[in-house]
């Protein structure tokens, strides 16, 4: 064959794949999702394989080793007992609150670490949805859910957090916070907006490791967004970044892969991608019964998100990846 082109020669050696590679990966771009309990050890999560509900002491353990592995940041979500919950989330405001004493004691032992703090109320209500209800229990309700966000929001900040990430799906809530942070002198601390967060399937197995399966008979389709639409997606992204937002989300990550690469075309702002508790799952269970190889999906599963726009990528696999890409 006389062919001029061959397409081949660049991906002849190791060396010239590496050099010639489109997409990287690197330590940086990964942020740490951890989750701590009141308890005095570690309770492994049955449906996320190597993730536990940790204790303060090893999530400070933890966290000061993912550093060292260059991880610049770690999103904390804290597991609350059942007794603390109740129907309006009140625990969230509480002085004692769980996250708050996690963000102090991590701050302290790891300073430079980026804490990111969810602002959200699931892990605190009996009902398991991200705000308060409505009088007659057939919604949430909006603004009063957002009043109460704004105070977190401040508390997550006082207490440690360098990041605040309302994850609710609110209207109107991104420019509430950036008023109640500024307005408290935090100016300094930064809003990664769950800009365009989907009803998703794949969010079970994070429910279970925080206790915030839903009781009340309400869809989270009401204030999450349709998987079937990118057009609202990117209209919530545009909001979201015109009331202040410092960096977007869009969660999950891996099914989402055109909305992450359409908001990057629409956006300046630093664009993160949560890769959910579904999609670790899922590789792990697929690996365990043998069907797919599990270093390789993982990579390629972590290399697709980044291929498609993100900068970072909230991940299970975080430290994990930290380890072999400091090898």
């Amino acid at each position: 064959m006389e062919l001029t082109t061959r397409l081949r020669r660049n991906r002849a050696s190791e060396g010239l794949r590496r050099m010639t590679s489109e997409t990287r990966l690197n330590v940086a771009n990964l942020v740490y999702p951890l989750f701590v309990h009141d308890g005095d050890g570690n309770e492994p999560v049955a449906s996320m394989p190597g993730v536990e509900r940790r204790s303060v002491k090893d999530l400070v353990r933890e966290c000061r080793e993912a550093f060292d592995l260059g991880i610049p940041a770690a999103a904390i979500f804290p597991v609350i007992d059942r007794a603390g919950k109740d129907s309006r989330g009140s625990h969230a405001l509480s002085r004692d609150n769980l996250l708050f004493r996690a963000l102090r004691e991590v701050k302290v032992a790891v300073p430079e670490l980026v804490l990111v703090a969810d602002v959200a109320l699931d892990p605190y209500t009996d009902h398991g949805h991200d705000g308060v209800l409505t009088k007659d229990g057939r919604g949430v309700d909006n603004d009063p859910t957002v009043e109460i966000l704004c105070a977190l929001a401040v508390m997550e900040a006082e207490a440690g957090a360098d990041v605040v990430a309302p994850s609710d799906m609110m209207d109107g809530r991104v420019g509430a916070i950036r008023g109640a942070l500024d307005a408290s002198g935090r100016i300094d601390v930064c809003i990664l907006a769950y800009a365009a967060k989907f009803a998703s399937a794949y969010y079970g197995p994070f429910r279970d490791a925080v206790g915030s399966a839903q009781t009340a008979p309400i869809s989270k389709a009401t204030y999450q967004l349709d998987p079937a639409n990118v057009r609202e997606a990117l209209r919530e992204v545009e909001l979201d970044e015109r009331e202040g937002a410092d960096l977007v989300m869009v969660k999950p990550a891996g099914p989402y892969l055109d909305v992450i690469r359409a908001v990057r075309e629409r956006t300046k702002l630093p664009l993160a991608a949560y890769q959910v508790s579904g999609e670790y799952a899922q590789i792990h269970a697929a690996a365990q019964a043998g069907w797919l190889d599990y270093n390789q999906c993982r990579d390629e599963s972590l290399m697709a998100i980044r291929r498609a726009g993100a900068d970072l990528i909230l991940t299970y696999f975080a430290r994990e990846m930290a380890e072999k890409l400091n090898r």
